[in-house]
């Protein structure tokens, strides 16, 4: 126990200096981490942060890139902890995102010898049982596992993804300090916006213990192939199961060319492959509810006959029924050019933390149709709609569930993709049809879901209960039982300073009583009573105490200086296309 905990340490004293020397020392010293490590760790923080390249007052790209520096010189596991955030555009603004997103955690690989160790404790029986033959050479090695490629006893030829050794020992002592650093960070940022920096490191807590149990990936892929086993223009790989488990993932081998390789001269239809790649999204979204969250280049292959097919599953997105719905319902009323039914899914589906000006959340919105509708992906300057509504619901205090942020990332991905292959090629046009296909599902009477019997039962029982409801408010209201609650942050911020101020005189009026008894204890020659000095000196004892702990309250309840996030992470809308 005494070991981790010097560990901690020394690993939280690593990371606190390089931040200060990537140019983030002056936020370090206001949380006072430097002063927790020590004093001669914050006079480090201090003279690294004042020779580093200044933050500045708002955020520029340089910070950005400075940040991604940062996260691949503390390793793995904050490494997943960008790519987590590249993924999230509802928490930062686009050109964080798009610098994050080039965060490769290509690494050394590790030797052959601990490939064959990991291997055989991975599947509990030796390499040679197992696999035919084993290339030596990885075709490909991350921060969490690598790849190589092998071909079984039966002749199939398979990818075999194996995780580091001692990863997760690691991760688990940086998710600790990650925790830790969060509370202190939240406990001095002035606002974090939708999201907490602890939510934040709970969330990503959550996806790299799933990313580190290779089960997940599996089921993942095996549930994507089962969705798509009647599209033949669409490949998924099959996983051997018997020689797949939690550190361990066996893989069909697919030989392709890479989408981004794909040329006319090759004897492709860039056009088909793009219109394929749009089909196999939309109907992801749309049937199945279950999609691919990282489509980028290094993910998709060509295959003969304009055939795609998908690899790595490890961040995959799913979509509930009513999310697809209320997905339709944005896809409809975009095409419609209708901000007002925008504005109230896109209310709907998230979570305002604050009360939303409903008009001038509209006439936003209003303003990004009138920048897409009518035009083509190449004539597009900005990112996707989707992306740009996320932004406008973060602007707005918004939070809304993470499988639309996930949906944001892949369809950034997929435009990458489409733009390159053929950028003639209309989106919404192609999607529609499958958005109109689930709308109408909705209203016919055979649908299996029993969409449309719910909404009538929904409609019955609203039928029922507003006369009844509407009565009983009539009646509070007649009879003088009617109430309005209002609350109030200000009016709470007030109550709880009154509360502190009249603790605080409490405990300074008790204070000053027992100074006074005790200087008199002193000053007094009580002959025969020998308990008098030692209550003396206990009253001004304790009247130090109280006095310490008045100042203490006071402190506390003064206002605090904090971070400004918004100076951090200034919106990109502010910059130049």
């Amino acid at each position: 126990m005494l070991k981790e905990a010097f560990q901690d340490l020394n690993r939280l004293r690593q990371i606190v200096t390089i931040a200060a020397r990537y140019g983030f020392g002056a936020y370090i010293d206001q949380t006072r981490l430097g002063e927790l490590l020590g004093s001669r760790d914050a006079e480090e923080v201090r003279r690294a942060a004042a020779g580093a390249e200044p933050a500045g007052p708002e955020l520029d790209r340089r910070a950005a890139h400075r940040f991604r520096q940062l996260l691949l010189d503390l390793g793995p596991t904050f490494i997943k902890l960008g790519q987590l955030l590249s993924s999230r555009p509802d928490i930062l603004p686009s050109h964080w995102i798009d610098e994050l997103s080039e965060l490769q955690d290509s690494v050394p690989p590790f030797p052959i010898a601990e490939v064959l160790t990991e291997i055989e404790r991975g599947l509990g029986r030796p390499v040679e049982v197992c696999f035919a033959e084993l290339e030596e050479v990885p075709l490909a090695s991350a921060s969490i596992a690598q790849v190589h490629r092998a071909r079984t006893h039966a002749g199939e030829q398979v990818v075999v993804k194996v995780q580091r050794p001692r990863i997760r020992q690691c991760v688990e002592a940086d998710l600790s300090i990650l925790h830790q650093v969060a509370r202190l960070v939240e406990a001095v940022v002035e606002e974090t916006g939708v999201y907490t920096p602890t939510g934040i490191a709970e969330e990503f807590d959550r996806a790299i213990h799933e990313e580190l149990d290779f089960g997940n990936e599996a089921q993942n892929a095996r549930a994507m192939a089962e969705a798509a086993k009647d599209r033949p223009f669409q490949v998924i790989p099959r996983v051997v199961h018997d020689l797949s488990s939690r550190t361990i993932l066996t893989l069909e081998y697919i030989e392709g060319v890479k989408v981004s390789d794909v040329t006319p001269q090759a004897g492709y239809d860039l056009e088909q492959v793009a219109k394929n790649i749009i089909e196999a999204a939309f109907r992801q979204l749309f049937e199945d509810g279950l999609f691919h969250g990282d489509p980028h280049p290094g993910n998709v292959l060509v295959l003969p006959g304009n055939r795609i097919a998908l690899l790595d599953f490890g961040l995959v997105g799913r979509l509930t029924r009513p999310m697809q719905e209320a997905l339709v319902t944005l896809i409809m009323a975009t095409s419609l050019r209708d901000p007002d039914t925008v504005a109230r899914v896109l209310n709907r589906i998230g979570v305002p933390e604050e009360r939303t000006p409903i008009t001038a959340f509209r006439a936003d919105i209003g303003a990004i149709l009138d920048r897409y509708l009518g035009l083509k992906l190449e004539d597009i300057r900005t990112s996707t709609l989707l992306r740009d509504l996320l932004d406008l619901a973060l602007k707005h205090k918004i939070r809304v569930p993470k499988e639309y942020a996930v949906l944001s990332k892949a369809s950034i991905a997929v435009e990458g993709i489409i733009r390159k292959l053929y950028p003639k090629l209309d989106i919404l046009e192609i999607g529609l049809p499958y958005a109109k296909e689930l709308l109408f599902a909705r209203f016919n009477p055979s649908d299996v879901s029993g969409t449309l019997m719910k909404s009538l039962l929904k409609l019955q029982t609203l039928a029922e209960d507003v006369p009844a409801q509407l009565q009983q408010i009539l009646f509070d209201l007649e009879s003088g039982k009617f109430r309005v609650n209002v609350r109030s942050e200000e009016l709470s911020r007030i109550a709880v300073n009154v509360r502190t101020l009249g603790l605080t005189s409490f405990l300074g009026l008790v204070a000053s009583g027992l100074t006074i008894g005790g200087f008199v204890v002193f000053a007094r020659d009580f002959a025969g009573w020998r308990g008098l000095p030692f209550l003396g000196g206990a009253a001004l004892a304790v009247a130090g105490m109280l006095f310490g702990l008045g100042l203490a309250l006071y402190l506390l309840s003064a206002p605090r200086r904090k971070i400004k996030l918004r100076r951090f992470l200034k919106r990109s809308g502010d910059e130049g296309p």
